[in-house]
């Protein structure tokens, strides 16, 4: 018959079956989940259910192959979360962190401890525990390593395997909709008005702000009189920057052996505090603006670094050899105040100010070139995911643990990857990975992840929720998602007195949760919200991963 190739495409094992079945399952998903249900969005979680529907009907695909792309999906997801997350992860400690960051700690801890205590007292198996805790709390990376490190144990048998994916599915709805009720119950309980709240934070915020300003200030201390930038050492200790010197009338571009002469007007760049303190050994400012007299003279450009040839030279070298100054490096959710010995890397943004022609030649040397700042080097890719893999199979002995722990094909290519976007670059190659690469690569790896889990749970999901314990364990979820939450969310606004606003950024980021983040901002347009958020994203992120995998290692 004409029709007969459709059945055998639909129901034959082949690579073309394979491939439509994937398809079918990701953009089946995908669709679904931009649907709203009352105002919320499941996202890319709708993968999981049409997988989950796919495979209910029995449209499934081969074992071996469903097992290599869910693997192959989990390692691309979590090594572009890694580049993602690497280089904020140490900052977001450093710039008042430390409060938000424990309390999200502690949310995710005090789940963790909820997930282990259902289990023992109710009866739950841990496979399906962690499902049940990934769920809840809406992280799939923790979903993806609970499965991989399962599959690792031998008396693991293939059913008990979607287990945690089932256990993922049932609490999920509630993990979106648990964190919108806690926000809410805050604002009413706390009685908070959303506008003040929002007025209050940009107060603060200006009140502690530490990015880098500009001052000019006129040279009144003589010990400083004929001497050179060089032989100035408190100016380095204070991580400033002198960029321009107005001499005889004539505004020049500062270097190291620029002399500074009592009379004369100089513009320094870094933070407020340490200019604050400048003046003291400087003079007062000056009555001149430097950059309006120079207009003619100086320009100031932003290029990209793009050019191979100069990653790794410093400030002081291009300050040198192109007479220009450097006042700021822009690099990821950080601007630097440079010194001399600053090394630059691919993808900084230079604020260079100097001669037209000076500019240029900085142009040349820097590339400046948006066409390959935005084309992926594919090479460092790979040599990434190879050490990852690496690592994630490298056997670790624990004292009280019977056998050897392996951080797996989701914490080795995670680990490698943080610290690989950490280095920045080796070389003239690069780990930085464009923001747009860096979301097909997550995005690609994670729909192949959740696609191949529904497949391989479709077959028991309904009948798990219709006449088993799936609403026995949904119960369990709710728990697992409001407890630490509610808990965290009243001691940060009860009794730390933090921000409203900042307090839901900090509970969309413990649970890692865009849809969460979402709600929140339709609060107020204060950046708040996004600000907390991305400050404990990075840390949660990873302590969720751990965390599901020493459940699985210590209490299975």
């Amino acid at each position: 018959m004409q029709m007969d190739w459709i059945i055998k495409l639909l129901t034959e094992d082949s690579v073309a079956h394979t491939l439509l079945i994937i398809s079918l399952v990701i953009s089946a998903g995908l669709a679904f989940g931009e649907i709203p249900l009352f105002k919320i969005k499941l996202g890319i979680a709708g993968v999981l259910f049409s997988g989950l529907a796919f495979g209910h009907f029995g449209m499934t695909i081969d074992g071996h192959i469903m097992h290599f792309l869910r693997e192959f999906g989990l390692i691309l997801f979590v090594y572009a979360i890694g580049l993602q997350v690497g280089p904020g992860f140490v900052n977001s400690f450093m710039q008042n962190g430390i409060k938000l960051n424990f309390m999200a700690a502690s949310i995710v801890i005090l789940g963790a401890v909820i997930t282990v205590l259902i289990s023992h007292f109710g009866g739950i198996e841990i496979p399906v525990a962690v499902g049940l805790f990934s769920g809840a709390t809406t992280n799939t990376p923790s979903l993806a390593a609970s499965q991989e490190i399962l599959g690792s144990i031998e008396s693991i048998d293939s059913e008990t395997l979607k287990h945690p994916g089932l256990g993922y599915a049932v609490a999920y709805p509630f993990g979106i909709i648990g964190i919108i009720l806690t926000m809410l119950l805050t604002k009413f309980f706390f009685k908070v008005n959303v506008d003040l709240a929002a007025d209050e934070f940009k107060k603060t915020q200006k009140e502690n702000a530490s990015q880098p300003i500009w001052i000019d200030l006129k040279i009144e201390n003589t010990n400083l009189n004929g001497l050179t930038i060089d032989e100035i050492h408190f100016i380095e200790s204070l991580d400033v920057v002198a960029t321009r010197i107005l001499h005889d009338g004539q505004v020049q571009i500062v270097n190291n052996l620029t002399q500074l002469n009592t009379g004369d007007s100089i513009r320094f760049v870094g933070e407020k505090k340490k200019l604050d303190e400048l003046k003291v050994l400087i003079g007062p400012e000056s009555e001149f603006n430097l950059k309006d007299i120079s207009s003619n003279l100086l320009y100031s450009k932003r290029f990209v670094v793009t050019n191979k040839e100069a990653i790794g030279k410093t400030v002081g070298e291009l300050r040198t050899f192109y007479g220009v100054s450097i006042p700021r490096i822009q690099r990821p959710e950080v601007e630097l105040t440079p010194n001399g010995s600053v090394h630059i890397q691919f993808g900084d943004e230079l604020h260079v100010v100097g001669t037209k022609e000076s500019l240029k030649k900085v142009e040349q040397i820097v590339g400046n070139s948006l066409e390959k700042m935005n084309h992926p080097q594919i090479v460092p890719i790979f040599i990434g995911i190879t050490l990852g893999v690496i690592l994630g199979s490298w056997p670790f002995f624990v004292p009280g643990i019977p056998s050897a722990i392996k951080l797996g094909l989701a914490g080795g290519p995670l680990i490698v990857a943080i610290l690989l976007s950490r280095v920045g670059n080796w070389g003239t190659m690069t780990w930085h990975l464009p923001k747009s690469s860096n979301i097909i690569l997550k995005d690609i790896g994670i729909v192949l992840f959740l696609a191949c889990v529904g497949l391989h749970s479709g077959d028991q999901f309904i009948n798990t929720l219709v006449n088993g314990d799936g609403f026995y364990w949904m119960a369990c979820a709710i728990l697992i998602t409001l407890l630490p939450l509610l808990i965290v969310a009243f001691v940060a606004k009860g009794i730390y007195k933090m921000n409203f606003l900042s307090v839901c950024g900090l509970l969309a980021g413990s649970m890692t949760d865009p849809p969460a983040l979402a709600f929140a901002n339709s609060f107020s347009s204060s950046s708040a919200v996004s600000i907390s958020y991305a400050t404990v994203y990075p840390l949660v992120m990873i302590l969720r991963i751990i965390s599901t995998q020493l459940i699985i290692l210590l209490f299975i």
